[in-house]
């Protein structure tokens, strides 16, 4: 006999995320490594497990195969579980062929049965492609205290950049009223998150709605929540006020890896309450050689460091040679960056090499028009002794 879960998360890791170019051509946004030991995904996978939420979905489709092997049996984060824990759940194998999922809603509505399976009472549902450190419990609470059949985590947002996000607006109990995609003149600064909880009876019905409709986009924010909210169906907003950012962009993926060096950020990987766990293989120490310079960076193990290292994330097994300069940028594992190179604003990808006087991106004082220009070395490229790669471009590895 299966046992009831009062809430299983089901977490979106699917996506292709297409405007981080080279470091997601060959697998999925989620399994991008980020902060020196960790994956994307390591963020909410952890505030799982540390909300007290022990079954989890992984709804995986685009280049699954390094996501699937990573997460595994879900042992680092404590959910491999006789009942419940992490499972992955890729597109639904019909009797001939596979079904991709076609949109959020459709993901879920796939894996109906899996819900059903533990009997919940809610669901909530997860994107990981997210960095943050949020009580999904306390969310839950809310919820369940509000009689709510779909509540939405939101953050204020400056009303200069809320046309950039799906704004919720509420009334003085914060009940939703009115949701806009985008509006280019908000009336409030509630920014969606894209987490949701949903009462499962009442989301369930909205789910086989949806899919019986063949206009529909399968989305949440398209088509689930303008529908439950045009049904007169009790919604509310749930105010998060830690850190939270979306890393769909080199840009944003550069400016999270930064906030960690950053004191005032409101991001602490080191806080022994709410840990971050990873899937690490066995490295050993980093080794910082006699002539090395290391300032406000983070440098993880198996990394041999022999050059100058400043307000930098060093990754894994990386290694940095003698006369090398690295300032403001992000090495990802086993990466090599040679003797006398320089990077600059840079993002290099795992298994890359800079040979010995190269040049990697240009010091920048401001972002231009929000958008930083990082240049990126793609995973296992190599840049030529002496050659320069530009602010702003990409260098991926040939087919």
């Amino acid at each position: 006999m299966q046992v009831k879960k009062e809430c299983v998360a089901m977490l979106l890791a699917g996506g292709q995320g297409t405007r981080l170019g080279a470091l997601t051509r060959k697998v999925a946004k989620p399994a991008v490594p980020f902060g020196g030991k960790y994956r994307i995904i390591d963020f909410t996978l952890s505030n799982t497990i540390n909300s007290d939420i022990d079954t989890i979905g992984v709804l995986t489709q685009y280049q699954p195969f390094d996501l699937n092997q990573y997460i595994g049996n879900g042992q680092p984060w404590d959910l491999d579980r006789l009942e419940g824990g992490a499972f992955v759940l890729p597109p639904y194998q019909k009797a001939k062929s596979g079904e991709w999922y076609k949109g959020t809603a459709n993901a879920i509505y796939q894996n109906i049965d899996f819900v059903d399976r533990y009997s919940a009472d809610y669901v909530l549902i997860l994107s990981g492609d997210h960095i943050y450190k949020m009580d999904y419990n306390k969310m839950l609470q809310y919820h369940i205290a509000k009689g709510a059949d779909c509540t939405i985590a939101v953050q204020n947002v400056p009303i200069e950049e809320a046309s950039r996000f799906g704004i919720m607006n509420t009334d003085s109990d914060d009940k939703i009223f009115e949701f806009e995609e985008k509006p280019k003149q908000p009336k409030s600064t509630k920014a969606s998150m894209g987490i949701y909880i949903f009462t499962w009876a009442k989301l369930k019905k909205y789910l086989i709605e949806d899919e019986a409709n063949k206009d529909s986009h399968n989305d949440f924010g398209k088509n689930i929540i303008p529908n439950m909210l045009n049904a007169g169906e009790k919604m509310y907003t749930y105010d998060f006020k830690g850190y939270w950012k979306d890393v769909g962009t080199i840009s944003s993926l550069w400016e999270a890896n930064m906030d960690i060096l950053d004191a005032s950020s409101g991001i602490n990987l080191s806080d022994a309450d709410w840990k971050i766990y990873a899937r690490n293989t066995a490295e050993p120490p980093h080794f910082v050689g006699a002539g090395a310079r290391i300032s406000n960076s983070v440098v993880s193990e198996g990394c041999v460091i022999n050059g100058a290292v400043i307000n930098s994330i060093i990754s894994r097994g990386a290694t940095v040679k003698k006369g090398a300069v690295i300032k403001d940028s992000i090495i990802m594992p086993n990466a090599i960056v040679g003797e006398n190179a320089t990077i600059n604003h840079s993002i290099v990808g795992w298994n890359a090499n800079i040979e010995s006087g190269a040049q990697v991106g240009e010091y920048q004082e401001k972002a231009i028009a929000g958008e930083w220009q990082i240049a990126v070395v793609g995973p296992n490229v190599t840049v030529k002794s002496g050659e320069t790669v530009k602010a702003g471009a990409m260098l991926e590895e040939e087919n």
